[in-house]
Protein backbone atom coordinates (compact mmCIF):
# COMPACT_ATOMS: atom_id res chain seq x y z
CA UNK A 1 0.00 0.00 0.00
CA UNK A 2 1.51 3.58 -1.10
CA UNK A 3 -0.13 6.53 1.01
CA UNK A 4 2.64 8.78 -0.68
CA UNK A 5 1.63 12.27 -1.12
CA UNK A 6 -1.91 11.71 0.44
CA UNK A 7 -2.92 13.22 3.51
CA UNK A 8 -4.77 11.37 6.08
CA UNK A 9 -7.15 12.58 9.29
CA UNK A 10 -7.60 10.11 11.98
CA UNK A 11 -10.13 10.69 14.97
CA UNK A 12 -9.59 9.28 17.94
CA UNK A 13 -6.39 9.30 17.13
CA UNK A 14 -4.75 10.75 20.41
CA UNK A 15 -3.44 8.41 22.78
CA UNK A 16 -0.79 5.47 22.68
CA UNK A 17 -2.11 1.94 22.29
CA UNK A 18 -5.49 2.87 20.43
CA UNK A 19 -6.72 1.62 17.18
CA UNK A 20 -6.50 5.54 15.84
CA UNK A 21 -2.71 4.86 17.04
CA UNK A 22 -2.01 1.90 14.91
CA UNK A 23 -3.80 3.44 12.45
CA UNK A 24 -1.43 6.33 12.17
CA UNK A 25 1.51 4.50 12.43
CA UNK A 26 0.42 2.09 9.00
CA UNK A 27 -0.14 4.77 6.99
CA UNK A 28 2.44 6.94 8.03
CA UNK A 29 4.99 4.62 7.31
CA UNK A 30 2.96 3.97 3.89
CA UNK A 31 4.11 7.39 3.21
CA UNK A 32 0.95 9.72 4.28
CA UNK A 33 0.95 12.90 5.92
CA UNK A 34 -1.12 11.99 8.97
CA UNK A 35 -3.16 14.45 11.14
CA UNK A 36 -4.00 12.85 14.22
CA UNK A 37 -6.90 14.26 16.68
CA UNK A 38 -8.01 13.92 20.35
CA UNK A 39 -8.46 16.62 23.73
CA UNK A 40 -5.46 16.02 25.64
CA UNK A 41 -2.13 17.97 23.69
CA UNK A 42 0.41 15.75 26.70
CA UNK A 43 -0.98 12.51 25.49
CA UNK A 44 -1.05 13.15 21.69
CA UNK A 45 2.58 14.39 21.82
CA UNK A 46 3.09 11.24 22.51
CA UNK A 47 1.46 9.50 19.63
CA UNK A 48 3.01 11.84 17.40
CA UNK A 49 7.00 10.83 18.70
CA UNK A 50 5.81 7.58 18.21
CA UNK A 51 4.79 7.68 14.71
CA UNK A 52 7.87 9.57 13.93
CA UNK A 53 10.08 7.62 15.20
CA UNK A 54 8.45 4.39 14.65
CA UNK A 55 7.23 5.32 11.10
CA UNK A 56 9.44 7.70 10.20
CA UNK A 57 6.85 9.49 8.73
CA UNK A 58 4.99 13.14 8.55
CA UNK A 59 2.13 13.02 11.52
CA UNK A 60 1.07 16.19 13.23
CA UNK A 61 -2.01 16.75 15.74
CA UNK A 62 -5.06 19.05 15.69
CA UNK A 63 -6.94 19.01 18.54
CA UNK A 64 -10.66 18.98 19.01
CA UNK A 65 -13.77 17.96 21.02
CA UNK A 66 -15.72 15.56 19.06
CA UNK A 67 -18.81 16.24 20.88
CA UNK A 68 -19.07 20.24 20.16
CA UNK A 69 -19.75 20.67 16.74
CA UNK A 70 -18.26 23.87 16.19
CA UNK A 71 -15.08 22.17 17.14
CA UNK A 72 -15.54 19.48 14.47
CA UNK A 73 -16.02 22.30 11.89
CA UNK A 74 -12.50 23.81 13.01
CA UNK A 75 -11.04 20.19 12.53
CA UNK A 76 -12.79 20.27 9.01
CA UNK A 77 -10.85 23.69 8.34
CA UNK A 78 -7.79 22.92 10.13
CA UNK A 79 -7.56 19.82 8.23
CA UNK A 80 -7.64 21.20 4.66
CA UNK A 81 -8.13 19.16 2.18
CA UNK A 82 -7.55 15.53 2.77
CA UNK A 83 -7.31 12.36 1.03
CA UNK A 84 -8.43 9.93 3.50
CA UNK A 85 -10.86 10.20 6.66
CA UNK A 86 -10.87 7.30 9.14
CA UNK A 87 -13.59 8.07 11.51
CA UNK A 88 -12.61 6.16 14.29
CA UNK A 89 -13.00 8.32 17.72
CA UNK A 90 -15.87 6.50 19.38
CA UNK A 91 -17.82 6.85 23.11
CA UNK A 92 -18.65 3.58 25.00
CA UNK A 93 -21.54 4.01 27.29
CA UNK A 94 -22.26 0.20 29.67
CA UNK A 95 -25.66 0.50 30.89
CA UNK A 96 -28.82 -1.15 30.99
CA UNK A 97 -31.33 0.19 29.08
CA UNK A 98 -33.39 1.40 32.20
CA UNK A 99 -30.71 2.89 33.84
CA UNK A 100 -29.09 4.34 30.40
CA UNK A 101 -27.93 8.11 31.40
CA UNK A 102 -29.55 10.77 28.92
CA UNK A 103 -26.05 12.67 28.86
CA UNK A 104 -24.10 9.25 28.28
CA UNK A 105 -26.87 9.01 25.49
CA UNK A 106 -26.33 12.16 23.64
CA UNK A 107 -22.69 12.04 24.48
CA UNK A 108 -22.48 8.81 22.62
CA UNK A 109 -24.44 10.05 19.47
CA UNK A 110 -22.57 13.21 19.13
CA UNK A 111 -19.26 11.82 18.49
CA UNK A 112 -20.38 7.99 17.02
CA UNK A 113 -22.55 9.80 14.69
CA UNK A 114 -22.74 13.65 14.69
CA UNK A 115 -19.49 13.95 14.44
CA UNK A 116 -18.12 11.54 11.62
CA UNK A 117 -21.39 13.32 9.75
CA UNK A 118 -20.50 16.65 10.27
CA UNK A 119 -16.61 15.70 9.03
CA UNK A 120 -17.90 13.97 6.21
CA UNK A 121 -20.00 16.53 4.92
CA UNK A 122 -17.12 19.49 5.27
CA UNK A 123 -14.27 16.95 3.42
CA UNK A 124 -16.03 14.79 0.74
CA UNK A 125 -17.12 17.60 -1.54
CA UNK A 126 -12.86 18.84 -0.73
CA UNK A 127 -12.06 15.28 -2.19
CA UNK A 128 -14.26 15.38 -4.87
CA UNK A 129 -12.91 18.61 -6.09
CA UNK A 130 -9.61 17.11 -5.60
CA UNK A 131 -10.27 13.98 -8.09
CA UNK A 132 -11.54 11.35 -5.00
CA UNK A 133 -10.48 10.10 -1.77
CA UNK A 134 -11.68 7.41 0.73
CA UNK A 135 -13.70 7.40 3.39
CA UNK A 136 -13.42 4.42 6.39
CA UNK A 137 -16.03 4.65 9.32
CA UNK A 138 -15.01 2.26 12.00
CA UNK A 139 -18.52 0.30 13.12
CA UNK A 140 -18.58 -2.36 15.97
CA UNK A 141 -20.09 -5.91 16.08
CA UNK A 142 -22.34 -4.48 18.53
CA UNK A 143 -24.20 -3.08 15.50
CA UNK A 144 -25.17 -6.73 14.26
CA UNK A 145 -25.51 -8.49 17.70
CA UNK A 146 -27.72 -8.28 20.36
CA UNK A 147 -24.87 -7.18 23.46
CA UNK A 148 -26.30 -6.55 26.96
CA UNK A 149 -25.58 -3.28 28.06
CA UNK A 150 -24.51 -2.03 24.68
CA UNK A 151 -27.73 -0.72 23.79
CA UNK A 152 -26.69 2.51 23.05
CA UNK A 153 -23.36 1.77 21.36
CA UNK A 154 -24.78 -0.71 19.41
CA UNK A 155 -27.26 1.78 18.22
CA UNK A 156 -24.61 4.49 17.22
CA UNK A 157 -22.41 2.06 14.84
CA UNK A 158 -25.67 0.39 13.08
CA UNK A 159 -26.77 3.75 12.20
CA UNK A 160 -22.79 4.97 11.06
CA UNK A 161 -23.09 1.62 8.93
CA UNK A 162 -26.24 3.02 7.35
CA UNK A 163 -24.64 6.62 6.52
CA UNK A 164 -21.47 3.68 4.84
CA UNK A 165 -23.93 3.07 2.76
CA UNK A 166 -25.76 6.04 2.04
CA UNK A 167 -22.23 7.96 1.54
CA UNK A 168 -21.20 5.14 -0.93
CA UNK A 169 -24.36 5.67 -3.50
CA UNK A 170 -24.31 9.83 -2.64
CA UNK A 171 -20.45 10.27 -2.94
CA UNK A 172 -19.45 7.46 -5.89
CA UNK A 173 -20.05 9.73 -9.36
CA UNK A 174 -17.49 12.06 -7.59
CA UNK A 175 -14.90 9.28 -6.78
CA UNK A 176 -15.16 9.24 -2.99
CA UNK A 177 -15.36 5.86 -1.86
CA UNK A 178 -17.03 5.20 1.53
CA UNK A 179 -16.82 1.62 3.59
CA UNK A 180 -16.96 0.60 7.15
CA UNK A 181 -14.25 -1.61 9.06
CA UNK A 182 -16.09 -3.82 11.75
CA UNK A 183 -13.86 -4.71 14.42
CA UNK A 184 -14.64 -7.60 17.15
CA UNK A 185 -12.79 -7.60 20.49
CA UNK A 186 -9.09 -6.46 20.59
CA UNK A 187 -6.97 -5.38 22.99
CA UNK A 188 -6.87 -1.29 22.75
CA UNK A 189 -5.01 0.09 26.14
CA UNK A 190 -8.28 1.44 26.78
CA UNK A 191 -10.13 -1.43 26.67
CA UNK A 192 -7.39 -3.48 28.30
CA UNK A 193 -7.85 -1.06 31.18
CA UNK A 194 -11.42 -1.18 31.54
CA UNK A 195 -11.53 -5.21 31.65
CA UNK A 196 -8.28 -6.54 32.27
CA UNK A 197 -5.97 -8.43 29.51
CA UNK A 198 -8.52 -11.13 28.17
CA UNK A 199 -11.23 -8.50 27.79
CA UNK A 200 -13.34 -10.82 30.43
CA UNK A 201 -13.42 -14.06 27.64
CA UNK A 202 -14.46 -12.00 24.90
CA UNK A 203 -11.79 -13.45 22.25
CA UNK A 204 -13.04 -17.07 22.78
CA UNK A 205 -16.91 -15.79 21.45
CA UNK A 206 -15.26 -15.65 17.84
CA UNK A 207 -13.98 -18.37 15.75
CA UNK A 208 -10.39 -17.88 16.36
CA UNK A 209 -10.44 -17.98 20.14
CA UNK A 210 -9.21 -14.81 20.33
CA UNK A 211 -8.72 -10.86 20.63
CA UNK A 212 -6.90 -9.01 18.13
CA UNK A 213 -4.51 -6.64 18.49
CA UNK A 214 -5.02 -3.41 17.19
CA UNK A 215 -2.74 -3.56 14.73
CA UNK A 216 -4.41 -6.27 12.88
CA UNK A 217 -7.55 -3.84 12.68
CA UNK A 218 -5.54 -1.00 11.44
CA UNK A 219 -3.95 -2.86 8.33
CA UNK A 220 -7.66 -3.78 7.04
CA UNK A 221 -8.73 0.01 7.64
CA UNK A 222 -5.27 0.83 5.53
CA UNK A 223 -6.26 -1.74 2.75
CA UNK A 224 -9.39 -0.20 2.75
CA UNK A 225 -8.68 3.05 2.37
CA UNK A 226 -5.87 1.98 0.15
CA UNK A 227 -5.83 2.55 -3.87
CA UNK A 228 -5.77 -1.53 -3.37
CA UNK A 229 -9.74 -1.64 -2.85
CA UNK A 230 -10.36 0.77 -5.45
CA UNK A 231 -13.52 -1.02 -6.47
CA UNK A 232 -14.86 -1.17 -2.86
CA UNK A 233 -17.37 0.95 -2.01
CA UNK A 234 -20.51 0.99 0.19
CA UNK A 235 -19.15 -2.36 2.24
CA UNK A 236 -18.70 -3.43 6.13
CA UNK A 237 -15.69 -5.43 6.45
CA UNK A 238 -15.66 -7.36 9.16
CA UNK A 239 -12.51 -8.00 11.26
CA UNK A 240 -13.64 -10.02 13.92
CA UNK A 241 -11.96 -12.82 14.17
CA UNK A 242 -15.15 -14.40 12.52
CA UNK A 243 -17.19 -13.26 15.61
CA UNK A 244 -20.33 -12.49 13.18
CA UNK A 245 -20.15 -15.76 11.54
CA UNK A 246 -20.72 -18.26 14.02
Amino acid sequence: MDFTGKTALITGSGAIGGLGHATARILAAAGADVIITGTDPERAALVVDDVRGSAGGSVRFVPADLADPQAVRRLAEDAGAVDVLVNNAGVVPFSATPEQDLAAYDAAFAVNVRAPFILVAELAPKMAAGGGGSIVNVSSTAAGLGMPLMAVYGATKAALESLTRTWAAEFAASNVRVNAVSPGPMTTSKVVAAMGPDLGGMGLTTALKRTADPAEVARVIAFVASDQASYVTGAVVAADGGRTAI
